[in-house]
């Protein structure tokens, strides 16, 4: 009888120690994963450490997310290294999807760019548009003037082509006059994040997107204020588009198009919308189902319509 009594309580144990290490019901399955490669502005801002936590709740797809600049970003893309991409470069983006590497371009969100710099505005360029801004910063850089540092990323991202979009519409033809023209003018060939630390630690001026400037100006005590908000140049849009399965048949499109069609909906567009309220007394993107027509420059691209799932 105590044999008996030995022999039930190992197996109770053994039980007890199965279901403890994970009995998996069908609720419980293992989370799939589904890799994406984005610029570093959206993920500096906490905006994707909160999807990744909410869209692993509640549809158990690990988002495994690696943070670039658009240029680099679209390099791992075009290696087949991932299944979505989350950049905001509307050249670079184009020039993807017709090579063939791009499907279901969409739309989620947008901001704008802001030049920020030293509160004392030595070179004096606020209230100016960017154009001018610019203008004057390379003036009084190229003369010699003291305190007038510009940063630039230099690495071709979304924000570095902004900033040659804005010299292209001041005038200037960036590889010929811009880059490489003096002390003035500083590249890191670094993320948002980092360029704003130089930047501060400069006294510089750079361009930023709003979202990463007020999360380091909270979180990092950065010693640098808005100076030019204003101008069509400075419009930032985000886009998603998963990876042509054409060009790489491992694609994960079954859980690309479903991430794809959650950030475009109700749902997805909402909790962009609410990100940073609560931190920053207002939204560090606005979701881009508030544009009245999304067809216009350089909003051409469908933010409403949901992607068609694939066939089983």
């Amino acid at each position: 009888m105590k044999k008996l009594v030995s022999v039930m309580g190992v197996f109770l144990i053994l039980f007890a120690v199965i279901f403890a290490a994970g009995c998996v019901t069908a609720d419980q399955q293992e989370p799939t994963q589904l890799k994406i490669a984005t610029t570093t502005s959206l993920y500096d801002t906490g905006l994707l450490d909160a999807v990744q936590d909410y869209y692993l709740k509640k549809f158990n797809v690990d988002l495994l997310i690696t943070s670039q600049g658009t240029g680099k970003a679209i390099a791992s893309a075009k290696n087949g290294d991932v299944d979505v991409l989350l950049v905001h470069s509307p050249a670079q983006e184009a020039a993807f999807i017709d090579e063939g590497y791009g499907v279901n371009h969409r739309g989620i969100a947008y901001n704008y760019f802001v030049i920020v710099g030293p509160a004392a505005d030595p070179a004096g360029i606020a209230g100016m548009t960017p154009e001018e801004g610019v203008a004057k910063l390379k003036e009084l850089g190229e003369a010699g003037t003291s305190g007038i540092v510009f940063i630039s990323r230099g690495d071709n991202s979304g924000t570095h082509s902004a900033e040659k979009a804005i010299w292209k519409s001041a005038g200037f033809n960036y590889t010929a006059q811009i880059t490489g023209s003096g002390p003035w003018y500083k590249e890191t060939g670094a993320g948002m994040g980092d360029s704003l630390t130089t930047a501060g630690q400069l006294g510089a001026y750079i361009l930023t997107d709003e979202a990463t400037y007020l999360a380091y100006k909270k979180n990092n005590n950065l010693p640098l204020e808005i100076i030019i908000d204003e101008g069509t140049t400075l419009l930032n849009r985000y886009t998603v588009m998963t990876i042509s399965p054409e060009k790489f048949p491992n694609t994960n499109l079954v859980d690309a198009t479903a991430f794809t069609n959650w950030l475009i909906s109700a749902d997805g567009q909402n909790f962009i919308g609410a990100f940073g309220v609560e931190t920053y007394g207002k939204a560090l993107f606005t979701p881009m189902s508030t544009l009245k027509d999304s067809t216009l420059p350089p909003f051409n691209i469908d933010c409403k319509t949901p992607v068609v799932a694939p066939s089983a």
